[in-house]
């Protein structure tokens, strides 16, 4: 028997509860006036408003500061950084149309405060000393492990400016063998994630910043399943990394948190 238009609404109200449920959380209190539909629409993850928040329980952003969000994706993370922080945002992001975050941007009503622009992370096309901070979520393991980075980086940000990012990450070092679960799914893309100790030591070693935060992020395992588990309730296809971190239970996967500020 084919479905009928009240079997469709129902399913549809259903959906919404459903999703709403999952990626309601008390510690995470301004993300959750945010429609989830909004935010599963476009792939990326895990959760960008929670990655934010999270950053934001260590990082202080004043109204009016200028900020990078580097590595923006769909400029969810940055249209939340302006009505929430009332910061001015540079939505960068080599990969996602500039146009598209536009429309985004536009529909919120940001279109004074958010910049949507196309840019290569190692190609910046910023006046130096111009950003109070940079702010990068879920995205800068992608090149933020090469050497010279951070001082190309520090190029654009004022003397004590900050940068923090939040982005997927391990404990620590698993070793030469990785467990079964993990193996399956090891791809180049993730050789980036990198641990908190690593990444102090990485940046610790420029000699360039004062490091304020190195950590996982509390319950960083259980927020990244439950946007993949969210996810599944719209087909987005992340079962497989869902079931990676189930099978984990937070042993090595989580999400790491930096914050540092330019000396």
């Amino acid at each position: 028997m084919p479905p009928t238009p009240d079997n469709d609404l129902q399913n549809a109200f259903s959906r919404e509860r459903d999703l709403r449920n999952a990626l309601t959380r008390e510690r995470y209190p301004r993300s959750s006036k945010y429609d989830p539909a909004w935010i599963v629409d476009v792939p990326m993850g895990p959760h960008p408003l929670w990655c934010v928040e999270s950053l934001m329980e260590v990082m202080t952003l004043e109204p009016g500061m200028r900020i990078l969000d580097l590595g923006c994706g769909a400029a969810v993370s940055s249209i939340f950084l302006a009505r929430e922080y009332g910061v001015e945002v540079w939505a960068a992001d080599l990969w996602t149309d500039p146009t598209d975050n536009w429309e985004r941007i536009r529909t919120w009503d940001v279109a004074d405060r958010v910049h949507p622009i196309r840019a290569e992370a190692r190609e910046l096309p910023f006046a130096r000393g111009f950003f109070d901070a940079v702010v990068s979520i879920g995205a800068y393991h992608y090149f933020g492990t090469e050497a010279r980075y951070l001082a190309y980086l520090l190029e654009f940000l004022k003397p004590h400016g900050s940068v923090g990012f939040v982005t997927t990450a391990l404990n620590h070092d698993p070793g030469a063998t990785l467990p079964p679960y993990l193996a399956k799914r090891w791809t180049p893309d993730f050789f980036t994630w990198q641990s908190p100790k690593w990444w102090r030591n990485h940046w610790q070693r420029t000699e360039l910043v004062d490091i304020d935060t190195a950590d996982m992020v509390p319950g960083g395992w259980d927020d990244w399943l439950q946007w993949l588990r969210a996810c599944e309730i719209v087909d987005r296809g992340y079962a497989p990394d869902a079931d990676m971190l189930e099978a984990d239970q937070g042993e090595l996967l989580g999400l790491v948190r930096m914050l540092a500020h330019r000396r």
